[in-house]
């Protein structure tokens, strides 16, 4: 299998993160991306192996305003910092993927400048979508053109052109050779041409084994821009909103069917990307209603099918709510030093990640279904008659729970339990050092507190011993 299949990302807005400037004045490099070395080592101390960072080159103020593909924005520094960065990262054995933002441009573009200043004219008239010489917008540049989101200050590439495209592909072979990323977010995916994610998927192909694409779709089914020709996964917009109104409302039904659905959708090909928060959306402490679902939520999102990511400062429960005209509010400063990283989030995070690591079954095991109420939830990965079983509480009050097993078993393990200082395995659990769970009759008894679960490693009895 890939690498991708197998990660935990960690995500980065680096704007926010460094504190930068919300406009840019185009002014002397700031070396802000250096400050953010300290959080690679805090990124492999939660178990994580790949990181999404972005959007990185230079654009006018959020970033998804750009002005120049092949320059890190001067308030992050220069393109050497950006280099030392995802050097970094490999040396720590993390995957870095950047944010692609390719449908759109900001109005300091080059060939939207000379667009404007050549109008019928210019090279580039054909770069962007609809532009009416006969138009007008708010700007009075006395013509108007396509943009994102209703936003002029967006504008629209015409990705079916050929000289587009190739600038582009050859904006992601100078990324490639000159920082060696692994991989690309394709922002806005849901509105980028299917030919070019196709041209896309070829360059893929050939700039480095096992480059990434993963593009940010809201709704619809995944598979038509999740394929073989096409994107290796999207973001996982789906479960996202099950994740945490099936907690705020009690209703555990509305997650295992949005499995169910995906599952149908995907099956074992494609693995969408799972998040519970991101620099686009509330953060998950200020959407649920009861800040105790954090734990079953997250433990979910872990172990459910799909490629995990965890949006920086969310390890520590941060709050952040969306507002009306900004995102900032979702995209803060902030300092390692503020946190305690040994908190009950980050050590679930980390226990999360040591089972990601040590056990496949948590990642390519076949999802199966064995129990489900408003109120609890279980479910197994198997893999070669092996399994994993998660099992989540939302009630304010403890369940006790005999869930029905897809292995014959003798016994289990609660892999949460495992102390952080010892070596990582299986045969931790034979030494006695994780909690054992009982096994009754086909069964597996677990108690769990309120606003709880467990994650049960499943002995099984090899077939024709029994």
């Amino acid at each position: 299998m890939a690498w991708y299949d197998s990660s935990v990302f960690y995500h980065i807005y680096p704007l926010g993160l460094s504190g930068a400037p919300k406009k840019n004045e185009y002014g002397e490099p700031v070396h802000r991306l250096n400050a953010l070395l300290p959080w690679v080592e805090h990124i492999q101390s939660l178990g994580c192996n790949a990181l999404y960072i972005g959007p990185l080159f230079e654009s006018g103020s959020h970033g998804y305003d750009t002005t120049d593909y092949r320059k890190l924005d001067s308030r992050l520094g220069i393109n050497e910092d950006l280099r030392n960065f995802v050097l970094e990262c490999h040396r720590q054995r993390i995957r870095v993927i950047l944010d692609g933002v390719f449908n759109h441009v900001g109005r300091d573009f080059f060939a939207f400048q000379d667009l404007k200043r050549n109008r019928e004219n210019s090279p580039y008239r054909d770069w962007f979508c609809n532009v009416n010489f006969w138009g007008n917008n708010e700007y009075n540049d006395g013509f108007s053109y396509d943009n994102w989101g209703g936003y002029n200050l967006l504008v629209k590439l015409n990705q079916r052109n050929s000289e587009v495209q190739n600038y582009l592909c050859e904006t992601i072979r100078m990324w490639v050779s000159e920082f060696d990323i692994d991989g690309l977010r394709l922002d806005a995916a849901d509105v980028l041409d299917f030919g070019f994610m196709q041209t896309l998927r070829r360059l893929a192909n050939e700039v480095k084994p096992e480059f990434w694409l993963m593009g940010e779709v809201i709704h619809g089914d995944y598979t038509r821009w999740a394929n073989d020709s096409m994107l290796h996964s999207v973001t996982d917009y789906s479960l996202h909103k099950a994740l945490y109104s099936g907690h705020n409302d009690h209703n555990y039904f509305e997650i295992a069917h949005s499995v169910k659905r995906l599952n149908g959708l995907t099956g074992d090909r494609i693995r969408l990307y799972t998040f519970t928060d991101n620099h686009d959306v509330s953060r998950l402490a200020s959407k649920l209603n009861n800040k105790a679902h954090i734990g079953p939520v997250t433990m979910l999102a872990y172990l459910l099918p799909g490629i995990p990511s965890v949006y920086y400062g969310s390890e520590f429960g941060l709050e952040g709510e969306k507002q009306w005209g900004s995102d900032w509010n979702l995209r803060p400063d902030l300092s390692l030093d503020d946190f305690d990283e040994n908190g009950e989030l980050p050590c679930l995070i980390r226990a999360l990640g040591r089972i990601k690591k040590e056990y496949p079954e948590a990642t390519y095991g076949e999802y199966r279904e064995l129990l489900l109420t408003n109120r609890q939830y279980a479910f197994a990965r198997v893999l070669d008659g092996k399994c994993i079983v998660t099992a989540v509480n939302n009630d304010d009050a403890p369940a006790r729970l005999l869930i029905p097993l897809p292995v014959h078993a003798q016994t289990a393990a609660n892999l949460l339990t495992l102390p952080e200082e010892t070596e990582e395995g299986r045969k931790q659990a034979e030494s006695g050092r994780i909690e054992k769970l009982a096994v009754e009759n086909g069964k597996l008894a677990v108690s769990l507190a309120a606003n709880s679960g467990v994650v049960a490693y499943v002995y099984s009895i090899p077939s024709g011993s029994m």
